[in-house]
């Protein structure tokens, strides 16, 4: 344990910062399941709508540093691909 007053307070930070970057990258991860089952059900419809909140969420999370640009790009890039072939 820390014994430093800095160190400790450090610590408090990266525990605040951990829980955020956990629960949006939990939501995220939400979203992509719902465009992936929205394809597998070959709804294009729900899958359009789904991609539409998930591309959203993916960006939000890049410009918070949660995601790297290139990785948040692989994603939508990934999904939207799955979207288009429904057709």
């Amino acid at each position: 344990m820390a014994n430093i007053k800095s160190a400790k307070k450090r610590i408090l930070v990266i525990e605040t910062k951990t829980m955020r970057n956990k629960t949006i990258k939990s939501k995220v991860k939400t979203m992509i399941k719902k465009v992936e089952l929205a394809v597998a059900e070959g709804d294009k419809a729900a899958a359009e709508s789904a991609l539409k909140n998930a591309i959203s969420e993916i960006n939000k999370a890049a410009s918070k540093g949660i995601y790297h640009k290139n990785n948040a790009a692989r994603k939508i890039s990934r999904l939207t691909l799955a979207v288009n072939k429904l057709a």
